[in-house]
């Protein structure tokens, strides 16, 4: 029965994501939604994977057939998950160290050197990068420094927050959690949500530093040096410039609903495993 239960729990965690991507108010509580997001996805990682092992203990209470159906799919369902589970925690590792390392030598060799982690391409895209990790590097273009002082601030004090923050950590678990389930199963909107609220938690530090105007001047800069069309009207639907320029205009949420974010961050992950214990028990 508990095999069941987990699966179904994992099945509508998965199901969840289709819903929550629809819900923008959230962007509005960027780190509690960040945060929602990995434990949503956790802990349906950790249902597929209490499946198989729990329906090995607690089989008896099924009949035999439907019994050893569950068992098996339950069985498939863990071993599927553990195995991808490894393999893509391996593989998204090593990838992603070998191209920062040869992007940061890269960037050393043909960049001049402002600072000690500062590189200036010289480039007429209007750009700005940062290459995160133990010797993090921020990129930008030639064209970027020709933009005001109160912008190219904002952009600075930007992509240094994904580096204070190691926001690339954040993103390289949520995707290892999310491939990890089965493709049917999962949305890729869930990964450019995840996205959208890093570059909204940036955004906010940048405000702390810059102040909003300046911030937005700079979004809109960058939006357009990008080619993204920006409408005059910023509304719900258009391009991640607009939203971040809108999510800054936007008043703050009450403090009862980020608590209340926090709290489904807490019990997500913690459900599964006290389950398992309970029925286990």
């Amino acid at each position: 029965m508990i095999a069941a239960l987990l699966l179904l729990c994992a099945a509508a965690l998965i199901a969840v994501p289709h819903v929550l991507v629809r819900a923008e108010r959230l962007r509005r509580s960027p780190r509690a939604a960040l945060i929602l997001w990995q434990a949503l996805s956790l802990s349906a990682v950790l249902c597929l994977l209490g499946a198989g092992p729990i329906a090995w203990l607690r089989p008896r209470p099924l009949p035999p057939v439907p019994g050893g159906v569950v068992t098996a799919l339950a069985t498939i369902a863990s071993l599927g998950v553990l195995i991808h589970l490894l393999v893509r925690t391996h593989d998204v590792d090593r990838r992603i160290r070998t191209a920062r390392d040869e992007h940061r030598q890269l960037v050393d060799l043909v960049g001049r050197h402002e600072g000690e982690h500062t590189r200036v391409l010289k480039s007429e895209q209007v750009a700005a990068y940062c290459v995160p990790g133990a010797r993090s590097r921020l990129v930008i273009t030639d064209a970027l420094t020709a933009l005001p002082s109160d912008q190219l601030a904002a952009v600075v004090a930007h992509e240094e927050a994904h580096l204070r923050e190691r926001h690339d950590l954040v993103l390289e678990f949520f995707t290892v959690l999310h491939t990890a389930t089965p493709r049917f199963m999962r949305t890729d909107a869930a990964l450019t949500e995840v996205a959208l609220l890093i570059e909204i938690i940036a955004d906010r530090a940048a405000w702390q530093e810059v102040g909003e105007v300046s911030l937005a001047r700079a979004i809109l800069s960058l939006a357009e040096a990008a080619g993204e069309q920006v409408p005059t009207g910023i509304s719900a639907g258009a391009g991640a410039a607009a939203t971040r320029i809108r999510l800054l205009l936007s008043d703050e949420p009450a403090p009862w609903q980020t608590l209340a974010l926090y709290l489904f961050c807490v019990a997500a992950p913690t459900t599964p495993p006290v389950l398992s214990v309970l029925v286990a028990g």
